[in-house]
């Protein structure tokens, strides 16, 4: 029993170093543009952030735990599994905890996925660790910021050609509306509703075909926004016109609200794995004396744990990390910053769907770098960047070798 309380505290320990590292990624580009506040923020990530954990974040974490070290070599010695499992905690929190203090925004995913081939490839050879499985997921951390970048800076153009540049852009806006709730809508429900409407019981839901219920519920959403859009927008279309654009810029913070509640729930889809798949797959040996194979279920409360170990971690030293992605690559307003969130969301929400540990903050600054890039490449920080870009290339050696250092360590003490 002391051994599970121990370990729930390492996975705590981790989850909470995330939520203060990358969850403030998530919520960066709201508080650079001034969209919301700090305390907003982590009020909103604390409960987004959360209920992507609980509702979505099976899959990743499942993949996490069975296709990083190959569970046939540890099948015969669960135990070696177990160390390095406990390895890949302590390692993954103690750098997310330093580079916090440094206020640098890293990838958690590559600490969690280094660590683990770290401590394999000394527990069993290089044939410990799935070379088609990390090949897969490193090609998606170099795709990541790619595509991500990309439809950040085509919706921003959208935005700008046909919103904010027309001589009447408020008559636009009101145009756009529609179109801008729907594409809001879409982007969580396409990629969630599905698969949360899946998982709850039957008598919850009215007599519907339940593609049917998803449809509907994102309908009633979409309209919903339009019509409060219409309805806010419709006290300020007699405007003067130099305050035309501040307006404009005011009613699509709004949206950007919205967006930055999309990029929680999908952070915590998709970035919960870390802390908590190397907990799934210790309490996994110690309740079955075997090693996970092809998958492995999450339990609920592992879910709850790892959510509420990410709330924490924001909550409390959040905001160290917050201005690098929201002020320090470029100046963003509610226009660009919605831009880059919804890309963002998307980007990672698709992840999270195919079980693919991606990085949010890879998302995000390739986002904000996409949409730099049509405001004006220029103005883009380039010393900011190549600090980001310094700190997700050291990640992945330093965990690698900080995991595979406490696993010697613990084998020696507590191996055979």
């Amino acid at each position: 029993m002391l051994f599970i309380v121990f370990v729930c505290c390492l996975a705590l320990y981790v989850a909470c170093n995330l939520g203060a590292n990358d969850v403030a990624n998530s919520m960066g580009t709201s508080v650079g543009s001034k969209a919301i506040t700090l305390k907003q923020a982590i009020v909103i990530a604390g409960v987004l952030e959360f209920t992507g954990a609980v509702l979505f974040g099976r899959q990743v974490s499942s993949t996490l735990a069975t296709s990083i070290a190959n569970p046939d070599l540890f099948a015969s010695q669960p135990n070696t599994l177990l160390l390095g499992m406990i390895s890949v905690l302590i390692s993954c929190g103690l750098w997310l905890q330093i580079a916090t203090a440094k206020n640098l925004p890293v990838a958690s995913s590559h600490a969690v996925v280094g660590a683990i081939a770290g401590f394999s490839w000394v527990a069993a050879g290089t044939q410990a660790v799935e070379w088609s499985s990390l090949g897969t997921i490193s090609l998606a951390w170099v795709v990541t910021p790619i595509v991500s970048g990309t439809v950040a800076a085509g919706f921003y153009l959208l935005i700008k050609r046909w919103i904010l540049e027309p001589a009447q852009p408020l008559i636009q806006l009101a145009q756009w509306i529609p179109w801008l709730s729907s594409i809001l809508v879409s982007v969580f429900g396409v990629i969630v509703l599905p698969t949360v409407v899946e998982t709850l019981p039957s008598d919850f839901l009215p007599d519907v075909p339940r593609h049917d219920f998803s449809l509907g519920l994102g309908g009633i959403s979409a309209l919903s926004i339009t019509l409060l859009g219409w309805r806010r927008l419709r006290h300020e279309i007699a405007v003067k016109s130099a305050e035309v654009q501040a307006v404009v810029e005011r009613q699509l913070a709004r949206f950007q609200l919205l967006s930055a509640c999309c990029v929680a729930f999908a952070h915590g889809s998709n970035d919960v794995g870390n802390a908590i798949a190397p907990l799934a797959t210790i309490l996994y040996i110690q309740r079955t004396g075997t090693v996970p194979q092809s998958s492995l279920e999450i339990p609920l409360w592992v879910l709850v744990l790892g959510g509420v170990g990410i709330v924490a971690g924001l909550a409390i030293w959040g905001k160290q990390v917050i201005a690098t992605i929201g002020e320090g690559i470029i100046k963003l307003e509610p226009s660009s910053g919605f831009a880059a969130e919804l890309a963002t969301a998307a980007t990672v929400l698709i992840a999270s769907s195919q079980g693919l540990p991606v990085s949010t903050s890879h998302a995000l600054v390739g986002a904000v770098v996409g949409v730099g890039a049509v405001k004006n490449w220029r103005s883009l920080s380039l010393d900011t960047l190549k600090s980001i870009g310094l700190a997700w290339i050291v990640t992945i050696p330093i965990a690698t070798a900080l995991s595979a250092g406490i696993f010697i360590v613990l084998r020696s003490c507590f191996g055979r």
